[in-house]
């Protein structure tokens, strides 16, 4: 039971569960899961663990100790601060100049899968879930965050640069038909 606590509540992370959520979860009575998280509190209180369970307003979450809150912090800001990978800031123009956008329309654009990419950004802030598409799924719908407008220096989304239309070179399109056409 106690596995089966400590695997649900690491995978909710920071949304956490209430009570009435692992007792429906688990299928078990409200004793048995009480008892799991009592034995799953006094687990957690050891100096050799780095985590430990928390009853935060109503829900049960596994949190980090504060006795190691520095070396989380400086971990934190690292990952924070890191500078864009090229699919990055390829992905964030997508959604900056054409939100709200489902991943799969991120995707059609890039001509590869952008699942991992966007879920780098959603975590470092810099794009959030606006809402939901009506298709079929009812797909997530992205766009970007303060936090974004801030990174690039921008007031408003109003303040990106226009995209200019990409001109097609005559002398290509001119060579491809002199060299194919059909002779009469």
């Amino acid at each position: 039971m106690k596995a089966m606590i400590e695997g649900l509540l690491f995978v909710k992370g920071s949304d956490g569960l209430s009570l009435e959520e692992i007792i429906e979860l688990t299928k078990s009575n409200d004793q048995e899961v009480k008892k799991a998280i009592r034995e799953l509190y006094d687990d957690y209180q050891s100096d050799e663990r780095g985590i430990q369970l928390e009853l935060l307003g109503n829900r049960y979450k596994l949190t980090t100790k504060e006795k190691h809150k520095a070396l989380y912090e400086q971990l934190t800001f690292e990952e924070e601060n890191s500078n864009l990978s090229q699919s990055a800031i390829e992905t964030l123009a997508i959604i900056a100049y054409n939100e709200p956008i489902t991943r799969l329309e991120v995707d059609e654009i890039r001509g590869v899968n952008s699942t991992y990419v966007i879920r780098k950004l959603l975590l470092k802030n810099l794009i959030q879930e606006v809402g939901r598409a009506e298709l079929a799924g009812k797909p997530k719908l992205y766009g970007v965050t303060n936090d974004f407008l801030d990174y690039f220096g921008l007031n408003s989304i109003k303040d990106l640069p226009e995209l200019k239309p990409i001109e097609q070179d005559d002398t290509v399109s001119n060579l491809f038909e002199s060299k194919y056409k059909e002779e009469s």
